[in-house]
């Protein structure tokens, strides 16, 4: 018998395009109309986030041991 393995589709479909940043679904539709996410791509009529888009600007993203970054105000544990 032989496994598969899982796969992660390139492109994503906009909840799992939010779950994958680790973000509610309207916090993702606002950073993408703010253009901080990139905006998707189309396939026919389906929009769809490359997870390379996401994975720069979640590399983009300030640390949180930043000292520029101390306040913990509104943070979420």
């Amino acid at each position: 018998m032989t496994r598969s393995l899982p796969l992660l589709a390139r492109g994503l479909p906009i909840l799992d395009a939010a779950r994958y940043l680790g973000i509610r679904e309207t916090k993702f539709r606002e950073l993408v109309q703010r253009g901080e996410i990139a905006p998707p791509r189309l396939i026919d009529t389906k929009k769809v986030w490359d997870v390379r888009d996401l994975d720069a600007f979640f590399e983009g993203l300030p640390r949180a041991d930043d000292p520029a970054n101390d306040s913990w105000d509104g943070v979420a544990a």
